[in-house]
């Protein structure tokens, strides 16, 4: 099972995670029947939003990572929970672009880079909040860190990456890093992790170099004292369930759920565009769901008669 961990220096000015998402994204692949450039793409975003989901730390805690650049991909989704279990999709998962001069994928091509980084921290308590900016980069990790920068201004450090096969696409390694500088930090503090940072080998090249998260959080920590904060297991999961598309089928109304269109079995499909599972509604199941829809609807107009 892939891990986060979470470090900080014992002065209090930086914060490390570091996160094997390689199952995760293997996963996905799996679920979603990705390319190498989408599953590079998706991958990267998936490790960006389990370390951003591991740092709410508060039960019922979600954060959406939703991205569109305008590039061939489409939009790509992830949601993690507070605990940096995470689900995604991208709405075009065949495209698959030639690799860059430099050997490595073209997310950033992909992806595109015109349009915004959308995130939604929802705390389960009131209205989530959301914050967005422009892409800088489409390449995911970049854009993550000038998140941080101009809508939380905190000084971030993201790095991301996905490992798959040249030849057949196959996801490899994954995995991600976050470090940010605390607030309160002295600039000796900032001067010793920039400099830390400009050596740092590429996520992917540590993983595969059999370096633990541990001693990744280390590396870029050097100089520093240090305390483990947690180290947790996570994993690509999703919360779908058939009670929640029937609440989803209530908001179409009744005629639109009398007119769905049915299988041979007489059977509305409903299909969990994260995880791929398909869920079935008998004609019964329908009328039933329709007759409830039709009550609401009453209610909501009873409320309103002055």
């Amino acid at each position: 099972m892939d891990t986060i961990i979470r470090m900080i220096t014992k002065d209090g000015s930086v914060i490390a995670s570091a996160v094997d998402a390689t199952e995760i994204v293997y996963t996905a692949q799996q679920v979603h029947h990705l390319s190498k450039t989408s599953c590079a793409a998706l991958g990267r975003l998936l490790a960006g939003a389990s370390l951003m989901g591991a740092m709410q730390k508060i039960e019922g805690a979600s954060v959406t990572l939703k991205v569109n650049g305008g590039g061939p991909l489409g939009n790509l989704v992830a949601i993690a929970d507070a605990n940096g279990n995470v689900r995604g999709y991208v709405d075009h998962p065949g495209v698959d672009l030639p690799t860059r001069s430099d050997g490595k994928i073209d997310v950033g091509g992909a992806v595109g880079a015109r349009g915004r980084l959308a995130v939604i921290r929802d705390m389960g308590q009131g209205e989530p909040y959301v914050g967005q900016v422009e892409l800088c980069s489409g390449e995911i990790a970049e854009d993550i860190t000038q998140y941080f920068a101009q809508s939380e201004q905190t000084p971030t450090v993201c790095a991301l990456g996905v490992l798959a096969d040249r030849e057949t696409g196959e996801a490899l390694l994954a995995g991600g890093l976050l470090i940010q500088l605390l607030p309160g930090a002295e600039e000796t503090a900032a001067t010793r992790l920039e400099e830390n940072i400009s050596v740092l080998e590429p996520v992917t090249t540590m993983l595969a170099k059999g370096l633990s998260l541990e001693q990744m959080c280390r590396t870029a920590l050097a100089g520093f004292e240090v305390d483990i904060l947690d180290r947790v297991p996570v994993k690509y999961a999703c919360n779908c369930s058939k009670e929640c598309f029937g609440r989803a089928l209530l908001t179409l109304g009744r005629k639109e759920i009398l007119s769905l269109p049915l299988d041979g079995q007489g059977r509305a499909e409903a299909v969990c565009q994260y995880c791929g599972k398909r869920y079935y509604f008998t004609r019964q199941e329908l009328a039933s769901l329709a007759e409830c829809a039709d009550e609401k609807n009453n209610t909501r107009i009873n409320e309103n008669i002055p």
